[in-house]
């Protein structure tokens, strides 16, 4: 699921190659990933893409003030193209969900095809959502965020956990709360703070709280980082490859060498690890029990 570092570098990459150029047009190709209606996709046309800007895990793009708003969900992605066939796809063909044509007023023109970007979602599970609005608060999920991950400073974001009950996995990537963080980077930051995702938020000592403050703030800026420059095309192998513990089951963990671990819910699950986290015990798992005996 792309987070925080990898819209954030998505971003920057549109602000860079995108920026400046005219929609020409904009196919839907999957119509269950529209969620507006007025103003519809067609308005966009002849319009100047004047900026980009991130909300939590939404990518706002800034059409000369109309705002194409989209939340790539688990299994979407932005693919830069510069060879865009000219034909309207076929409805329910592949993947593809948008495609956006741009003007040529950039740079020499490309051998074949136009120019501009694939809006791509893969497995059965459709939950790529795409918004044309007048304002980004009009889109329910960024009315709702909390403030970002990387904006909190120490003492809201102490008060934001002090005030929650639950666990810290679910307080992390909760986006009422923080927004930003998704299952991968609150993996990676629970095992960075040394603390166990099913610490209850509002238990934590000053110490934890400031210690997870500071590994979320580390994590994130690591990992944005690694990130921004990269193409498009690279962005997710390079979140893979400075992973420490999320998807790492069964292997070495980087710090002390222990197994990582997994905890598996009905359609997700985490990964930690037993000795850096939670004092050498495994959590409770009931998929992986026999396992863990």
């Amino acid at each position: 699921m792309p987070e925080l570092p990898e819209v954030e570098a998505l971003t920057a990459f549109l602000r860079e190659h995108a920026v400046g150029h005219v929609v020409t047009r904009v196919d839907l190709a999957a119509v269950q990933a529209i969620k507006t209606f007025d103003p519809p996709l067609s308005a966009l046309g002849g319009l100047e893409l004047t900026g980009v800007a991130r909300h939590g895990k939404f990518l706002d793009l800034d059409v000369s003030g109309l705002h194409l708003v989209v939340h790539l969900a688990r299994a979407g992605w932005l693919h830069w193209r510069t060879g865009l066939p000219t034909a309207p796809p076929k409805p329910g063909k592949g993947p593809l969900a948008v495609r956006v044509h741009l003007d040529q007023s950039h740079g020499p023109p490309p051998a074949s095809g136009g120019v501009g970007f694939d809006l791509t979602e893969q497995g059965t599970r459709k939950g790529l959502a795409v918004y044309v609005v007048r304002s980004p608060a009009e889109v329910p999920g960024i009315a709702r965020l909390g403030p970002d991950a990387l904006a909190v400073d120490r003492e809201t974001f102490v008060a934001l956990l002090a005030g929650r009950s639950g666990q810290l996995k679910g307080a992390l990537t909760d986006q009422t709360l923080l927004a930003g963080i998704g299952n991968a980077y609150s993996d990676e930051i629970l095992h960075a703070a040394r603390l166990s995702p099913f610490k209850m938020a509002d238990k934590l000592t000053d110490d934890e709280a400031l210690r997870l403050h500071d590994a979320m703030r580390a994590t994130l800026t690591e990992a944005l980082e690694r990130q921004v420059g990269q193409r498009a095309a690279t962005m997710k192998g390079e979140k893979r490859s400075g992973l420490q513990v999320h998807a790492r089951t069964g292997l070495p963990c980087p710090v002390c060498g222990d197994t990582v671990r997994e905890v598996s819910f009905a359609d997700t699950s985490l990964q930690y690890c037993p000795t850096c986290q939670t004092g050498g015990k495994p959590l409770a798992d009931r998929r992986m029990s026999k396992l863990l005996r």
